[in-house]
């Protein structure tokens, strides 16, 4: 799948695409994803709310696992959050840690613009049968 049919499929991903995140990049072995960051991403105290960060690392995962022919569910997940951004825009990067038949291991990493490891996210996920 070229990256403007991965960008069509992913368009249905409506929550993280009407929160503004965008598909960067995408071929079998990563998928880049990234939030321009706005006031609707903010906490009570101004800060990115970690749901925001969280959706952004899950539609990167999503887009590493999944395509027209492919359902992969997230069966586990796990996401530590190092520090806060201080950047304007938020970028995940999706790599494969293992890719099996039947389950996967996707490691997936969160910076800002400005450099700052924002958040760790590790999903496992589960290979649905056509």
């Amino acid at each position: 799948m070229t990256l403007e049919e991965a960008r069509t499929f992913f368009s249905g991903d409506r929550f993280a695409t009407e929160n503004g995140m965008t598909l960067d990049e995408r071929d079998g072995e990563h998928a880049v994803a990234s939030l321009v960051l706005s006031e609707r991403h903010r906490n009570a105290h101004g800060g990115v709310m970690g749901g925001a960060i969280f959706t952004l690392a899950d539609f990167a995962f999503a887009a590493l696992t999944n395509d027209p022919g492919r359902t992969t569910v997230a069966q586990q997940v796990s996401v530590s959050y190092l520090a806060a951004p201080k950047g304007g825009r938020l970028v995940a990067t999706a790599r494969y840690r293992k890719d099996g038949r039947s389950s996967c291991v996707v490691n997936v990493d969160v910076s800002d613009d400005a450099g700052r490891d924002v958040a760790q996210f590790v999903g496992t996920g589960f290979k649905l049968r056509p």
